[in-house]
């Protein structure tokens, strides 16, 4: 993502797992607190989707500025990452064992979590953060982008979700999207005039995030 970025493997259910950190100004340069922790999760892997796409980027430039420690990870057979995908099973385990190694880093086990995904990723940490809350763990915030609604089972998130999807969207129609949330009673923020990849769109994007978090 930048010159700042840490690339490396971490242990996973199925073999090594490729991930990638970065961490806010102040906690790189003067080892400040961070403001808490967040995990970016990447569209589809057999429709190109990896942890350097540009939604996921964007996402993770923004909690990084945000002040989180913001990790991002490839799902199975992408990158570095070993194993075979798994339509959405697997991967949920891999992000559950990316989950335990940012708890394990030394300062970071007690921090606040936000979980932020991308089309095919909004389905897999759906799962994960419903099963984390079931244990009893907490999770500051999630932001969803292009919620993958139309094409897999996301599961129900909590409340304070910042939805966020594309007017034009032609990949996950934005209907399905609505006929998802409504039940939650969740909003939608829609990106006027923008498809599933927010080509030229990606500073809207930020501007959501960031005013979501005045």
């Amino acid at each position: 993502m930048n010159v700042h970025t840490k690339q490396f493997l971490i242990d996973g259910p199925v073999g090594k797992i490729e991930v990638a950190v970065d961490l806010p100004d102040e906690t790189r340069d003067n080892g400040a607190t961070p403001r808490g922790i967040a995990l970016v999760a990447h569209p589809h892997p057999l429709f190109g989707g990896t942890m350097d796409n540009k939604v996921a980027q964007t996402l993770a430039r923004t909690l990084v500025q945000l002040n989180y420690v913001t990790y991002r990870s490839n799902f199975r057979g992408v990158g570095q990452t070993e194993g075979e995908h798994d339509a959405g099973i697997g991967e949920r385990d891999d992000l559950r064992a990316v989950l335990n190694y940012m708890r394990a880093q030394p300062g970071q086990a007690d921090l606040p979590l936000v979980l932020a995904g991308f089309s095919f990723g909004t389905f897999v940490l759906s799962h994960v953060a419903a099963r984390l809350l079931e244990e009893g763990q907490a999770i500051e915030r999630i932001v969803f982008v292009g919620t993958a609604a139309s094409r897999w089972e996301v599961a129900s998130v909590p409340e304070n979700t910042l939805v966020i999807h594309g007017e034009t969207d032609d990949t996950v129609p934005i209907q399905s999207v609505y006929d998802w949330a409504r039940p939650q009673e969740l909003p939608v923020v829609v990106i006027p005039g923008a498809e599933h990849f927010l080509h030229r769109k990606l500073h809207v994007l930020k501007r959501i995030i960031v005013d979501a978090w005045r």
